[in-house]
């Protein structure tokens, strides 16, 4: 079992998530049950499932996991893109969202290849 509070990668995610929080409430109001829902649930199963994964009783099992957290990683890079072409976020902001998040995608590939060990 791993304490996944002390885990970069979960802290990372979770820094990302508010930043998506706090972005997405900027977004126009017809987007609230749509594509601001989507990426808010999206960057929340990126950090939940580091945590849910964490709990569980083997590394395979939180393996399982971290693919579940990488799969949220890419949609939610692929709202991003779709933000960006939408003109919901800046092409600045875009980029330092997609570095944050594939960041986080090679933490957790690292994470998950050193578990396989």
């Amino acid at each position: 079992m791993h304490n996944f509070k002390k885990l970069d990668i979960w802290i990372n995610s979770l820094e990302f998530s508010k930043f998506i929080y706090l972005k997405t409430a900027q977004f126009p109001k017809e987007e609230q049950f749509g594509l601001t829902s989507q990426m808010r649930r999206s960057s929340v199963s990126i950090v939940s499932n580091i945590a849910e994964g964490s709990g569980r009783g083997s590394d395979k099992e939180f393996i399982r996991f971290l693919e579940i957290s990488i799969a949220s990683s890419f949609e939610s890079e692929t709202q991003l893109i779709l933000f960006k072409e939408l003109n919901y976020l800046s092409l600045e902001y875009f980029d330092k969202l997609e570095n944050e998040l594939q960041s986080i995608q090679k933490m957790i590939f690292g994470f998950k290849k050193n578990l396989l060990k």
